[in-house]
């Protein structure tokens, strides 16, 4: 049986503080390792990588066939993830459920190839996944490629029929998450109150904080979908994943072809910290919750502030459900 490199890629907006930028390789880069636009040819880095894939973003990636000039390898299916949410309620959450499965395997830490790390080439990337047999998918979880303008161009290079799976949240709750994240790195950072405005007295949303504009999902889905038809992308709702795992997972589990195997006997809700739990983790006999660090109180904001952060999004949340099909219902 020959074994197989299916990447996976969880892309969730989660780790953004509100000073924090990412660099990424910009094209035309000599170490650009390759340049395509969509329905032209793409030239390649030595050694003639060819894939042919069924892709799939939360952001995932569904190789079929990855062939190298060092070797062929051949499986059923392979993933790549983006993942677009914030804290537990969409980003590790959905990485540590899926691992139970065992037709997916995961990388440990994230390797941010399609965003800082590009020009150390594909080989490099590889070389990070868990090597896995036929018919098994590899994910990866990297906070920040569904917001990188490149990323979608790179990833169509590697593989234009990539299916594509989204985790997102209401973005109200998610700014509010980005900060409160921040703040328990940076108690001194200012109210986020005062970030979310460049002039409290007009009410004018700042939109160069990365909080808010990460919310704004339209505008990064605009971007994708200039490479990937929505055909290949798989949205999961961040407070479904929450009021109802399984049938979250369900629904990713039938879009990554794999047999349905996590189920509601897979979970239990933790009252302490407000979500699910898994009952036995992934090479564990015992219940396993995440980390301190997720699903963390959030701060008392001023509710005319979050109001008219409603009022802001509002029209792009609009957008963003007539784009993917799916109401999500954060204007209720």
């Amino acid at each position: 049986m020959h074994l197989c490199h299916i990447i996976k890629i969880i892309l969730h907006i989660n780790v953004y503080s509100p000073s924090q930028t990412f660099k990424d390789s910009k094209a035309g880069n000599s170490n650009e390792l390759i340049q395509c636009n969509r329905g032209n040819s793409c030239s390649s880095f030595p050694g003639a990588l060819l894939m042919r894939a069924s892709f799939i973003i939360m952001f995932l990636m569904l190789l079929e066939t990855a062939q190298y000039s060092y070797s062929l390898y051949t499986c059923n299916s392979t993933s790549l993830l983006l993942y677009n949410s914030n804290t537990l309620r969409g980003t590790r959450a959905l990485l540590e459920f899926l691992r139970v499965h065992p037709d997916v395997r995961a990388v440990g830490a994230e390797p941010h190839f399609f965003d800082r790390n590009y020009q150390n080439g594909l080989q490099w990337y590889r070389d990070l996944m868990p090597k896995t047999l036929e018919g098994q998918i590899t994910m990866e979880k990297t906070p920040s490629y569904f917001v990188t303008r490149e990323a979608p161009a790179r990833i169509y290079a590697m593989s234009r029929e990539t299916k594509l799976i989204v985790v997102v949240r209401d973005p109200v709750t998610r700014a509010i998450s980005d900060y409160t994240q921040t703040l328990s790195k940076r108690p001194d950072i200012p109210s986020f109150e005062s970030l979310t405005f460049k002039n409290r007295t007009t009410g004018l949303i700042d939109t160069s904080w990365s909080a808010i504009q990460i919310g704004i999902y339209a505008k990064h889905l605009d971007n994708w979908l200039q490479y990937f038809p929505m055909s290949q992308i798989l949205f999961v709702s961040g407070e479904r994943l929450i009021s109802d795992p399984a049938g979250e997972l369900g629904r990713v589990q039938d879009f990554l072809g794999l047999k349905r195997i996590i189920t509601d006997k897979h979970f239990y809700f933790n009252q302490t910290k407000g979500f699910p739990c898994l009952k036995k983790a992934e090479g564990s006999s015992k219940p396993h919750c995440l980390g301190k660090t997720k699903g963390r109180t959030h701060p008392n904001i001023d509710p005319e502030v979050v109001q008219r952060l409603r009022d802001f999004y509002r029209p792009f949340n609009m957008k963003f459900y007539q784009m993917t099909g799916r109401v999500f219902g954060w204007d209720d």
